[in-house]
């Protein structure tokens, strides 16, 4: 039943799960992730991957792709690899004080999808570990911080909902509208739904003349996507338990919970 790529795009499960620091999420692919930390991301070590361009490191046998190159992966279509997953370090050297114990537990993190510790290095200096399936529509990452959590949510849905109503100009040419980014304080005051699991839909979106309004379900707990977005179909016809206000005229953003 998987759905077209396509299908990725309108439409965002977050469930986020505070004692093992990761969120699961549906609907976000890798180049909104790269777009949203532009600049501040360092090399990633990848676990599973089929970029051609990455550098290899010896002592861990594996390859990894420089910060400077982080742009041109995130332009490849990450969704073809399947498997996709990376952590990210500070500087190649540090890769080479790696111990056996800590490469067996980054090899069964890419392999598992799963930790067998939490997956946070001080060698390393990781933010993040980055494990998807069909990238986009399985997507497991590890935070060091939920605030970049919050940060790329922030960014992805302004970003969605410019390219989801291309708007006409007067000479009718259609030219993508820009959002600012979601208030994080508004993110924020979702997280107890978020810990339960929700979708944001702007496939369900509703555009009026003066606002902008993004339905949001509280769906539970999934791991299997296919699950999810049945769930999904069942729950859109239903009253929803939130939704994000996007102010045409303030450009501001509010959140109004049902």
């Amino acid at each position: 039943m998987k759905k077209h790529h396509q299908d990725i795009r309108d439409l965002i499960y977050v469930h986020l799960n505070q004692t093992d620091q990761y969120v699961m999420s549906y609907g976000i692919e890798f180049d909104e992730f790269a777009a949203a930390f532009s600049g501040s991301l360092n090399h990633l070590l990848l676990l599973k991957h089929r970029f051609d361009d990455a550098d290899f490191n010896m002592h861990t046998l594996l390859e990894y792709c420089p910060e400077d190159r982080i742009n041109k992966l995130a332009g490849e279509d990450v969704y073809s690899y399947g498997d996709f997953c990376w952590i990210d370090f500070i500087e190649e050297e540090v890769l080479n004080e790696l111990s056996g114990q800590e490469l067996a537990e980054l090899l069964y993190l890419g392999h598992q999808k799963h930790h067998l510790k939490l997956p946070f290095y001080n060698k390393l200096g990781n933010r993040f570990v980055y494990l998807a399936h069909d990238d986009g529509w399985f997507n497991k990452i590890y935070y060091r911080s939920f605030k970049d959590f919050f940060h790329l949510l922030s960014e992805v849905v302004a970003g969605k909902v410019g390219e989801l109503k291309l708007e006409k100009s007067i000479l009718g040419i259609r030219k993508k509208r820009i959002y600012p980014p979601v208030n994080k304080e508004i993110l924020l005051s979702l997280t107890p739904f978020i810990k339960e699991g929700i979708c944001i839909s702007l496939r369900d979106a509703d555009h009026q003349r003066g606002r902008l309004e993004i339905p949001i379900w509280v769906i539970g707990d999934f791991a299997n996507m296919d699950d999810m977005y049945e769930e999904y179909e069942n729950l859109s016809n239903k009253p929803y338990h939130a939704k994000l206000i996007f102010d045409k005229k303030t450009k501001e953003w509010k959140l109004n919970v049902i």
